[in-house]
């Protein structure tokens, strides 16, 4: 199990991926969107917003403290966050394999896709 730090580390490189694409990509393919990232084993949720200047307003709280219903709520285990920000975990598979979900429009999910 990872700490707290160690994941946001994780969305920090995350948020380098997604800055590493051309700007005029980021701005085709992301649409503003609220997003929160439970990760249970940690009982904490990282709430932020997605941008086409990419990720922003980063903040984490109590898994049980109420906050409002994020546009894209994704669930995934701390050792996997970072192994996914670290290249290590494909994200197709983590999807497929039920290690990360994702709820979401399934516009938002396309997009996503191409983020990753």
């Amino acid at each position: 199990m990872n700490s707290i730090d160690a994941c946001l580390e994780g969305i920090a490189k995350l948020n380098e991926r997604i800055l590493a694409e051309p700007e005029a990509e980021r701005r085709r393919v992301i649409v503003e969107r609220s997003v929160s990232v439970l990760v249970p084993d940690l009982g904490t949720v990282f709430d932020m917003r997605l941008t086409a200047d990419g990720l922003s307003d980063i903040t984490h709280r109590p898994q049980e403290a109420p906050a409002p219903r994020a546009q894209v709520h994704i669930t995934v285990g701390s050792d996997d966050l970072v192994d996914l920000a670290d290249g290590r975990l494909d994200p197709a598979r983590a999807l497929l394999t039920r290690r990360v979900r994702v709820d979401a429009s399934m516009g938002d999910l396309l997009r996503m896709r191409k983020l990753l």
